[in-house]
């Protein structure tokens, strides 16, 4: 590892500690980085697994990566926790895949947050894949369509292999996650010109927000992120949201017409502040929000240093920022 990507990764694990540190309590969520980035970096694409802290039955926040990210999440001992059972065959990661991951919360279908879950479609177990409809009609239509890869969906060209049941979800209405004791409620963002997805996941009136690709409202000409705000700004001053997810594709040098749907540090710090307002001011002191799809960079020079900085620099509503390394894992309680 670089010295500067330990650097990076020492302020992360100063501001969270090790779940281990506290694996006796029973509240709040664990959340494990199976894909850090986004873009161009096979095997490290966006993909969060979250589940509740005393449950090990997750899903999973986009699907860019999953088996590699397991992989490399088991060997940094993120699932040290899970034991295989006597009699079982599969490694842990095989066993974590079609036994614990109950379902995956597609927030759209851009190949970079859904590559994890197509390859691994063959060995993956029955579960549902949970949508908004756009987003599960362009799954089946582009991908398991018989000519990208086999359709192993409930929906589209026949045969139809009925490995995963595509879930509608409805904007603003709480959906039950199947398996598990979670809820989730999607809200519509707009990415670009396509329509992507932000998730609120709740159990026992907790919750995490987890962002698909989302650009600035200003920027898309919507109120999309603004309508999640207003959504969840009761939670955020009750204190019952544990963390946000949501990503920062580049530095603050980017110019507004080449975002192509995504955030710099200052666009997310504008909305954070839009939240707080919202929130009552004040309320998102030392929220964790976890920044996602950060775009590696083929340069010499990785952009998390740089982010974290801008971020850090304006950080006037007091959330804790934390840029994670694929494999990563807390507990947000």
């Amino acid at each position: 590892m670089s010295a500067k990507r330990s650097a990076i990764a020492a302020i992360v694990m100063a501001a969270f500690l090790p779940v281990a540190s506290d694996a006796a309590a029973a509240d709040g969520f664990d959340v494990v980085a199976l894909g850090a980035l986004g873009g161009i970096q096979d095997g490290n694409l966006t993909a969060f697994l979250i589940r509740p802290h005393d449950d090990e039955n997750a899903v999973t926040c986009d699907a860019g990566s999953l088996v590699n990210g397991l992989r490399v999440a088991d060997e940094k001992g993120a699932f040290d926790s899970i034991k295989v059972p006597a009699g079982v065959s599969q490694s842990r990661v095989g066993y974590i895949l079609t036994n614990r991951i109950k379902g995956y919360l597609i927030g759209h279908a851009h190949l970079d947050h859904v590559a994890g879950l197509i390859v691994a479609s063959p060995d993956d177990s029955k579960k549902p894949i949970y949508a908004l409809p756009s987003v599960g009609t362009e799954l089946v239509e582009t991908y398991f369509n018989w000519r990208a890869w086999p359709n192993f969906t409930d929906r589209g060209k026949a045969p139809q292999l009925k490995k995963y049941t595509i879930e509608d979800l409805k904007p603003g209405i709480a959906a039950t996650l199947k398996d598990t004791k979670m809820t989730v409620t999607a809200f519509p963002l707009s990415h670009g010109g396509v329509e992507s997805t932000a998730f609120l996941i709740e159990s026992d009136g907790d919750a995490v927000l987890c962002f698909s690709d989302t650009g600035p409202d200003a920027v898309e000409k919507t109120s999309k992120m603004k309508d999640v705000w207003s959504s969840i700004a009761a939670k955020v001053s009750q204190r019952r949201l544990k963390a946000i997810v949501i990503e920062v594709s580049y530095t603050n040098d980017r110019p507004d017409n080449l975002l192509f749907g995504h955030l710099t540090p200052r666009w997310l710090l504008k909305s954070l502040r839009e939240l707080d307002g919202l929130a009552g001011g004040g309320a998102l002191q030392d929220l964790p929000v976890v920044i996602s799809h950060i775009k590696y960079s083929l340069t010499g020079e990785q952009p998390q240093k740089k982010i974290l900085e801008e971020l850090q620099a304006d950080n006037d509503v007091g959330v804790r920022f934390v840029i994670p390394e694929q494999g990563s894992r807390w507990h947000f309680k």
